[in-house]
């Protein structure tokens, strides 16, 4: 069984004042049932949420188990294993959370006011308690927080913008005032506006906008769709990359449930099998895991079944990624100044995948793109669509910045602990002008 209790608080603003704000508590409960059938063990799956009847609850799950087939990732079940806070309640967030976010916020809007700007966006902090329980023996609980600002500076007119986003646990590490100056930084770029025509740029990716792109590869990263010849990672003739090199520069691509700062549930939950995980493997100890290494691809998703069947390690996905050219140091500043001419890209979206066989992707500049020259920023440009492949972009890099924790406006909701460095890329593909302002 499967309980998931999530507690969240949220402040909403826009126009320069708080629209609104909110607590909100909800539960999932989960039975999964393991049924012997002929050729094998299928696995029945039944979701309430509330405080359902479990008597029903079970029966729903072994009424679906009866009627499923055998499962191609039946292995035996994992336990015993006690965690020691199995029998404490769920953990709960409040507004106090995110009462130094609510009380920069009056001197923000005062600045914003006075400044002839407009601010929105919003704060949301959310305590997700898991807790694991197996007729095997198994008996785990995970406490997981995981909080969220972002902000957007507009221009009355709305001839500018600027957006600015921060992943947190606690909000201890966040600054609104920090964050403001940097927005008000670059609405001050754009004052100047340069039009340019679609083409290939040296571009440089500050760290969110790097984990844009790279939590789409980390998506990609399923072995069951490599071996399948269904992925960028597919090799010519069958099998997968894995060993092979596919960024030009040492880049190491990892996940640890122990990152600090990133920290995560150090062990599997699904409510669901799917292609890379296993209801079968819940409960699975999660382990730090090197993705990339050397530039070269180290390790692909796999299940326990398929990991069994290939003899291959077992590799579930982790709750954070971080993305680390070793050695390298210095901020997106400093990248800045190294350049002669090319465009500082600060924010993605509406990003989706083209062509997964090769990674493609395709979206929208949004919020600020500014031109470079001779290491300054002069101006701000309009905004493109790209077409482009994170793979590939790791393979055309010349030059990262040192690893910070980033927040993906496009994929951080979905995975909001990353950490990032800031990219150069030669020739960035912005295949058209977008309309969009």
């Amino acid at each position: 069984m499967i309980v998931e209790d999530d507690s969240e608080v949220e402040v909403r603003f826009a126009n320069n004042t708080t629209t609104t704000n909110g607590l909100r508590r909800q539960r999932r409960v989960t039975v999964v049932t393991v049924k012997a059938v002929s050729g094998g063990l299928a696995a029945g799956v039944a979701s309430r949420t509330g405080s359902p009847d479990l008597d029903e609850l079970v029966r729903a799950s072994e009424a679906d188990a009866e009627q499923s087939p055998p499962a191609e990732d039946a292995v035996p079940l994992l336990g015993p294993t006690v965690g020691t806070s199995f029998e404490s309640p769920p953990g709960v967030t409040d507004l106090s959370t995110i009462q130094g976010v609510l009380d920069d916020l009056v001197g923000a809007f005062d600045a914003a006011r006075s400044r002839r700007h407009v601010l929105s966006g919003f704060a949301t902090h959310q305590l997700e308690t898991v807790y694991l329980g197996t007729s095997t023996g198994l008996r785990l609980r995970h406490e997981q927080p995981t909080g969220s600002l972002e902000l957007v500076a507009r221009a009355p007119d709305g001839t500018r913008s600027a957006w600015a986003g921060q992943g947190t646990s606690n909000f201890e590490d966040v600054s609104l005032s920090s964050m403001h100056l940097e927005l008000e930084r670059r609405l001050e770029w754009a004052r100047r506006r340069v039009e340019l025509a679609p083409g290939r740029y040296e571009t440089i990716l500050p760290a969110d906008a790097t984990a844009d792109l790279v939590v789409f590869l980390y998506g990609d990263l399923s072995g069951r769709d490599a071996e399948d010849g269904r992925s960028v990672f597919s090799a010519p003739g069958g099998g997968t990359k894995m060993g092979e090199a596919i960024a030009s520069i040492p880049f190491e691509l990892r996940s640890d449930p122990g990152e600090p700062g990133l920290e995560c549930a150090p062990f599997l939950v699904t409510t669901a099998s799917g292609t890379d995980v296993s209801v079968f493997d819940n409960g699975l100890r999660l382990e730090p895991t090197s993705w990339i290494a050397k530039g070269r691809l180290e390790r692909l998703f796999f299940h326990r079944a398929a990991a069994g069947r290939l003899h291959l390690p077992v590799a579930p996905p982790v709750d954070n990624l971080v993305l680390e050219l070793p050695g390298a140091s210095g901020t997106l500043e400093d990248l800045v100044t190294r350049t002669r001419r090319g465009l500082l890209l600060t924010c993605l979206w509406y990003i989706r995948s083209v062509d997964p066989v090769t990674a493609l992707l395709t979206g929208l500049t949004r919020d600020g793109v500014y031109l470079v020259e001779d290491g300054e920023v002069v101006g701000a440009v309009n905004n493109f669509r790209f077409n482009e492949s994170p793979v590939d972009l790791l393979s055309r890099a010349t030059e990262a910045g040192s690893t910070q924790r980033a927040y993906s406006r496009e994929s951080g909701e979905w995975l909001n602990r990353t950490a990032m460095p800031a990219l150069r890329v030669a020739d960035f593909n912005m295949s058209s002008v977008s309309p969009a302002t």
